[in-house]
């Protein structure tokens, strides 16, 4: 049965055959015109123009609590800046921890499984050695305080998001759960579908290819995209499917719905770059673009909707959570509106 969309930061345990989405606002139609409505600039693109910084490194001076407006520390970087507004950015200023995880992001919690909301611009997992900041480490913090101590000593982790993607994340608590999970991922029997801001027009497209590290210049790409193919497809090759679908032209972009098929490392940033469509804020693979580039900070993609067979229950179940506050303030500045 359907649950109806739950106000709750986590459900305690899984009801048999339930299906959980978790509160979500479709973006509004677009409007038939020419317009686009005008928009200051976020505190992120000030202080990038004072600092010469990268995006990403403009909005950690942000989060870090290294920059003022009027004289109150500001750790949004996605706030629009009024006129006259003094932005000061001491990047000496003794660094803020803000990486602890808020209840609120548990989308789903029992004793086989966590579903969280990653936000943007964490480390799913650690990389490097010393790495805390990372959203397995909070939330094994976050349930601790909760008094909900998992069955494993870390979080099993079954797959991962990039560190500027936000959306669903699910957890193992259990080595069976662990097990179950992992073997749906590589089955590719998991629901995985993502929220983009693409440039361009976007037409509704299946695309398959396959995918290698490096395509020739350094970078990962499809085999045959950048170099014409020699011989048969080379065996470290990744087949990937990506089911992509418009939801609402924007001036210069589309918002679009990218449906996964399989899931390998940047697939959609892949694929949407190869259509000749990037997404909005993307750094590695535009460079072949030639159309006019709308800046961001980040590349926009929210993993929107996931779903899988329950361990325990053998049920399925699905959650989703709309975008962060930065996507959609993005959607609005690109919106078209009446002329």
């Amino acid at each position: 049965m359907n649950s109806s969309p739950c106000a709750s930061a986590y459900e305690t345990e899984l009801p048999r055959g339930a299906v959980v989405r978790t509160r979500a606002r479709e973006p509004r139609p677009a409007q038939s015109a020419r317009k686009v409505r005008p928009a200051e600039p976020t505190v992120a693109a000030v202080v990038r123009d004072q600092t010469g910084a990268a995006w990403s490194r403009a909005r950690d001076l942000c989060t870090e609590g290294r920059v003022t407006v009027n004289g109150q520390r500001c750790l949004d970087p996605t706030l629009r800046v009024s006129p006259g507004a003094v932005v000061v950015v001491d990047q000496r200023a003794p660094k803020l921890r803000t990486g602890a995880l808020p209840e609120s992001a548990i989308v789903f919690l029992d004793r086989d499984v966590v579903v969280v909301d990653k936000p943007v611009g964490m480390l799913s997992i650690a990389y490097e050695p010393g790495d805390k900041d990372t959203l397995v480490d909070w939330t094994r913090i976050l349930l601790r305080r909760m008094g909900r101590r998992g069955l494993l000593p870390e979080l099993g982790v079954v797959h991962r998001l990039d560190k500027e993607t936000s959306g669903l994340m699910v957890f193992a608590r259990t080595l069976e759960a662990k097990r179950i999970l992992a073997a749906q991922f590589r089955a590719h029997d998991i629901e995985r579908v993502y929220h983009a801001i693409a440039h361009g027009a976007v037409a509704a497209k299946r695309v398959e290819t396959h995918l290698i590290t490096d395509r020739g210049d350094g970078i990962r790409g499809s085999y045959g995209h950048f170099r014409r193919p020699r011989g048969g497809i080379p065996p470290e090759a990744k087949r990937s499917v990506t089911h992509v679908r418009p939801i609402a032209p924007l001036a210069g972009a589309a918002l679009v719905e990218c449906r996964l098929e399989t899931g390998r490392q940047h697939q959609i940033r892949i694929h949407m770059s190869e259509l000749d469509h990037p997404l909005v804020g993307e750094r590695v693979y535009i460079r072949d673009y030639a159309g006019r580039k709308i800046e961001s900070m980040r590349p926009m993609l929210h993993a929107r909707v996931l779903g899988f067979v329950h361990p325990r229950t053998g049920q399925r179940v699905s959650f989703e959570r709309e975008a962060p506050d930065d996507f959609r303030a993005m959607i609005e500045s690109l919106r078209l509106t009446r002329s």
